[in-house]
C-alpha cells in the first residue's frame, strides 16, 4: 500500500470516528503492516493539509481526532438552540486546584481555597467525567485522593497535563461571573480571600469553553 492510500484511510477513519483514536487503533486499520512511527508521520502530514481549514486534526490524551477550530464555535453554536451548562467560578477554581495539585484530597482543596467545598460540586465534576478517585491517603480517615481524567484532557483539547498553561505565566483575568464587592479582596465567584494561581487559571478553563467539550 502506498502512502497516499494509507493517508486517505487514516483520514477517513478519523473523520468517521465518534471519539479520538489511539495509534494502536489506527494501526489496526493496516493489520499491523505499518509501524507506529510511520502512522504518526502521516498524521502530522494530515495536520499540515488541514491547517488552513475550519476543522483541524489534533492529538489529545485519548489519541487523534478531527475537531472544529475554536474560532468556528460562534457559528456552530447557532445550529444548536440549547446552550451547554455553565459552571460556576467556584467549580472551575476547584477543578483547577485538582488539575495543578493532583492528587489532592477534599481537605487539601478546602485548605487552598479557604472555604468548605460543597459535596455537590465534587459530584458535578465526577459526573462530567473530569475527575476521579485514584486512591486514598494513608492517614486518619483515609480520605479519597482526586485527580483529573483523560476525558478532562480530551475536552480541554490537550494531550497531557504538561500542556496546561503555566501557572507562573498566567495573569489574573476578569471573570464573566459574579463580580466581587469592591475592596473585598475576593476573586469573582469565590468566597475565599486568598489570591490563588488556581483561581486565575479557572478563568482560562472558562474561556476555553471547557464546559461544552469539543465540537466535531
Amino acid at each position: 500500500m502506498n502512502t497516499t492510500d494509507a493517508r486517505r484511510i487514516l483520514e477517513t477513519a478519523l473523520i468517521c470516528a465518534q471519539q479520538a483514536l489511539s495509534l494502536r487503533e489506527l494501526g489496526a486499520l493496516f493489520n499491523g503492516a505499518l509501524a507506529a512511527d510511520s502512522i504518526k508521520r502521516m498524521l502530522q502530514d494530515l495536520q499540515q493539509e488541514w491547517s488552513g481549514k475550519g476543522v483541524e486534526l489534533v492529538h489529545v490524551a485519548s489519541g487523534w481526532r478531527f475537531q472544529s477550530r475554536p474560532e468556528m464555535r460562534e457559528y456552530l453554536d447557532r445550529l444548536s438552540p440549547e446552550k451547554p451548562p455553565r459552571y460556576s467560578r467556584a467549580t472551575l477554581e476547584t477543578l483547577a486546584i485538582i488539575a495543578y495539585r493532583q492528587p489532592v484530597t477534599r481537605g487539601d482543596m478546602e485548605d487552598i481555597r479557604g472555604v468548605t467545598i460543597n459535596s455537590l460540586l465534587i459530584k458535578q465534576l465526577e459526573d462530567r467525567g473530569w475527575i476521579e478517585v485514584i486512591g486514598h491517603r494513608e492517614t486518619v480517615g483515609r480520605p479519597a485522593l482526586y485527580a483529573t481524567t483523560r476525558q478532562f484532557l480530551d475536552d480541554l483539547g490537550v494531550g497531557s497535563l504538561a500542556e496546561l498553561p503555566s501557572m507562573a505565566n498566567t495573569p489574573a483575568q476578569p471573570s464573566r461571573l459574579d463580580p466581587p464587592e469592591p475592596g473585598s479582596g475576593q476573586l469573582p465567584g469565590s468566597e475565599s480571600s486568598v489570591s490563588l494561581p488556581e483561581a486565575q487559571l479557572s478563568a482560562i478553563f472558562e474561556n476555553l469553553a471547557l464546559d461544552a467539550g469539543p465540537s466535531t
